[in-house]
C-alpha cells in the first residue's frame, strides 16, 4: 500500500469501531525518543521520518504536527500524499489537542494505541474535554509486514567502565523509596534500566538499550524482557528475577495494598490499567534519572577518553577532505558522512554512531535536522557551508559534535553569522554560575549576540548526554523552553552547547561541543560551577571574523585550539598533522 491507501485502510477500521479520529504519536511503550522499527508507526503511515511529531487521521483529513526542526523535511516528505503539515511552534503554531477539541466537541470517540499512550498524555487529552479511547493498535491489522519486537543480546558492563555496581544502584533506589514510604518502583525508561543494571544491547538503532520494564521492590527486582536475549548469558548472579516482557501487566495485577512509584510521563495506560485499585500510586520522575545524569569519576573519565578518540577520527577525516574535492571526484552529503563513519570505524573501541549523521550542504544546512537521501543528496562543490552533526558510541562513552565547514570561499554574511554563533557558544561554555542555576537561566548566553542583530534559532541550546547510552538524556537541558526551568545543573552532568543560525534557502551554521559540569570557586556566596570542554576538534578558523571577538574571546579560541593540538597531535595520523597545525593556529 502507498501512503494514501494506508490512510484509507485505517479509516475503514475507524469506521468499524465508531472512531472519529485516530492518534499516532510515533513512540513506543516506553515513550522513547528513538524507537525500534516495530514502533516507527508515524513514518509508516505518513512517510515523515523525523524523530518527533503527531499524526491525526479523521474521516476527511490526514494531519501531522511537527516542530521547527522538521518544517522543511516534513513538507518535502509528505508532498504528493493526502497529508497536511501543521506547525507546533513558531508564528503559525497550533496543537493536536486544540484541533481535536475544536473539531470534536460533542463527545466523539478518539482512538489511540494504549501501549503508546502515557498516563500523563491521556490525562492531558481528557482535561481538554476529549473522549479518548485507548485500545489495541489498529495498525496491527493493516501493517501486514510490521517488524517484530527486537531481542538483541545483552552485554554486561564491568565496574571498571561504570564505576558502580548494579547492586549499589539498586540499594540507592531502595533508599530513596524508603524515604518516601514507597514499596515498589516501576521503571519503563529504557536508558534508566540499562544504567541501573549496567547492561547494554542494541534494540534501538544507535542507542544501546533493550526493551524492558523493571519492578524494584524492598526485597525483589523483576526484569521484564524477552528471555531469549540472555541465551548465552549467566544471569544466576544478577540482582533480578527474569520474566517475559509480555508478563508485565499480569505481574503488576498481583500487587495489592502497597505504594507504587511511577512516572506518569513514562508509564503507558496498558500497564496502568492492570493495577489493582488497592495500589496507592506515588508519582514522580525515576530516581535513577538524576543519579544517571550526574556522572561519577569513572564515567566522566570514560567520556573524556571517548572524546579524544573521536577527536582523532575527526581530525584524520578533516585532513583527508581537502575541503572541496576527494581523490575520485567531489564529495556529496552522503559520501562525506560515510567517509567520517569509515574513519571512526578504524578505532577498535568504536561501537557505532550515536545517531544518524546530519550532513547538510549550502541550503540543506538550513534544515535543522536534515537527513540526506539518494534523492536529495547534494554534491559538495563550489562555495558553501556544510553543517556536519555526528556522534559516536565508544567503549568508554558517547560523543556528539557539530562543525560547520567551509568549502571554497565564504561570503561576508556567512563569516559574520558564524562568528556571532561562535560568540554565543563561547559565552555559554565559559560561564561560571552558582549551584542551583538551571539551563533556562543560562540559555540567553547562547542567544544574545544573535538577538542583538535581530536573529535567533529555535531549537534547544543544550541537551543532556548519557554515558555510553542515549545521546539525548534528561533531566538536564539548556533551553528557553519553560521545561528547562527548575532543573539545576549539577556536578557531573554532561550537556551539549550548540547554538546555531539557519537562513532558509541559503545556509545553516551550528557549532556544538559537549561539556561537563564541574566545580569552580567556592566563596562566601556559595559553591560555583562551570563547564569543562569534552569535545576535542578545531573550529572552522577561516569563518571567524577576528575583529568581532573581544580579547577574552580570542584567548578562549586560542587556548581551546592549543589544548586540541596538544591532545591530538601525538595521536593522529602523520598525514593529518599539517592540517591540525593549520587549523589550530592562533588567531
Amino acid at each position: 500500500m502507498n501512503i494514501n491507501e494506508r490512510v484509507e485502510a485505517l479509516r475503514a477500521l475507524m469506521k468499524r469501531d465508531g472512531l472519529s479520529a485516530w492518534i499516532i504519536n510515533g513512540t513506543d511503550p516506553h515513550e522513547s525518543e528513538y524507537v525500534s522499527p516495530r514502533w516507527q508507526s508515524r513514518c509508516w503511515i505518513s512517510g515523515f521520518s523525523g524523530s518527533a511529531g503527531t499524526v491525526i487521521i479523521t474521516e476527511e483529513k490526514a494531519l501531522i504536527w511537527v516542530d521547527s526542526r522538521y518544517f522543511v523535511q516534513c513538507a518535502r516528505q509528505i508532498q504528493g500524499t493526502c497529508f497536511e503539515m501543521k506547525k507546533s511552534n513558531g508564528p503559525e503554531a497550533s496543537s493536536p489537542s486544540e484541533y481535536l477539541k475544536k473539531t470534536f466537541c460533542n463527545g466523539e470517540k478518539i482512538g489511540i494505541a494504549s501501549e503508546t499512550l502515557m498516563i500523563q498524555a491521556g490525562r492531558n487529552y481528557r482535561k481538554a474535554g476529549l473522549n479518548i479511547c485507548a485500545s489495541d493498535d489498529l495498525l496491527n491489522e493493516i501493517w501486514t509486514d510490521r517488524p517484530q519486537m527486537p531481542t538483541t543480546a545483552v552485554e554486561k558492563l564491568g565496574k571498571k567502565l561504570t564505576g558502580e555496581s548494579s547492586e549499589s544502584k539498586i540499594a540507592r533506589l531502595r533508599e530513596k523509596a524508603a524515604e518516601n514510604k514507597e514499596d515498589y518502583l516501576l521503571i519503563s525508561s529504557l536508558d534508566d534500566i540499562a544504567w541501573i543494571l549496567n547492561m547494554r544491547a542494541s534494540d534501538v538503532e544507535d542507542t544501546p538499550v533493550f526493551l524492558s520494564h523493571l519492578l524494584v521492590g524492598k526485597d525483589t527486582v523483576k526484569l521484564f524482557t524477552p528471555p531469549c536475549r540472555f541465551e548465552n548469558y549467566d544471569i544466576s548472579k544478577e540482582v533480578f528475577e527474569l520474566y517475559d516482557y509480555e508478563d508485565t501487566a499480569e505481574e503488576l495485577s498481583k500487587l495489592s495494598d502497597c505504594t507504587l512509584r511511577l512516572n506518569p510521563s513514562r508509564i503507558n495506560m496498558q500497564l496502568y490499567n492492570a493495577l489493582s485499585p488497592s495500589v496507592k500510586i506515588s508519582e514522580g520522575e525515576e530516581y535513577s534519572t538524576l543519579f544517571k545524569a550526574c556522572k561519577n569519576k569513572t564515567e566522566l573519565q570514560g567520556m573524556r577518553t571517548a572524546h579524544i578518540l573521536d577527536g582523532v577520527a575527526l581530525v584524520n577525516f578533516l585532513s583527508d577532505v581537502e575541503r572541496n574535492k576527494k581523490k575520485d571526484g567531489y564529495y556529496s552529503e552522503v559520501s562525506i558522512a560515510k567517509a567520517l563513519s569509515d574513519e571512526r570505524e578504524l578505532e577498535e573501541d568504536y561501537l557505532g554512531p550515536s545517531f544518524s549523521t546530519i550532513a547538510g550542504f549550502a541550503d540543506h544546512g538550513a534544515v535543522v535536522h536534515y537527513s540526506a537521501t539518494e534523492e536529495t543528496d547534494k554534491k559538495i562543490e563550489g562555495n558553501g557551508l556544510l553543517v556536519l552533526d555526528s556522534g559516536g558510541q565508544y567503549k568508554y562513552g558517547t560523543t556528539d559534535i557539530t562543525r560547520t565547514l567551509l568549502f571554497g570561499r565564504a561570503t561576508k554574511q556567512q563569516k559574520v553569522d558564524y562568528t556571532n554563533v561562535l560568540k554565543g557558544h563561547l559565552a555559554l561554555a565559559s560561564q561560571v554560575f552558582p549551584e542551583g542555576t538551571d539551563g533556562h537561566q543560562l540559555d540567553i548566553l547562547a542567544h544574545m549576540f544573535l538577538w542583538n542583530e535581530g536573529l535567533s534559532f529555535f531549537h534547544g541550546t543544550g541537551h543532556g548526554v548519557g554515558h555510553r547510552l542515549a545521546v539525548h538524556e534528561g533531566p538536564q537541558r539548556i533551553s528557553a523552553h519553560p521545561a528547562a526551568a527548575g532543573i539545576p545543573l549539577r556536578e557531573g552532568m554532561v550537556l551539549s552547547d550548540e547554538p546555531g543560525l539557519y537562513r532558509e534557502g541559503s545556509h545553516g551554521i551550528r557549532i556544538e561541543n559537549l561539556v561537563a559540569v564541574v566545580k569552580d570557586k567556592k566563596t562566601e556566596f556559595g559553591q560555583f560551577l562551570t563547564f569543562e570542554q569534552l569535545t576535542c576538534c578545531p573550529y572552522e578558523r577561516r569563518l571567524i571574523v577576528r575583529e568581532m571577538l573581544t580579547e577574552r574571546e580570542i584567548e578562549m579560541v586560542n587556548s581551546y585550539h592549543q589544548w586540541v593540538y596538544d591532545m591530538l597531535s601525538p595521536l593522529v595520523e602523520k598525514r593529518a598533522l599539517s592540517y591540525l597545525k593549520k587549523a589550530t593556529k592562533k588567531l
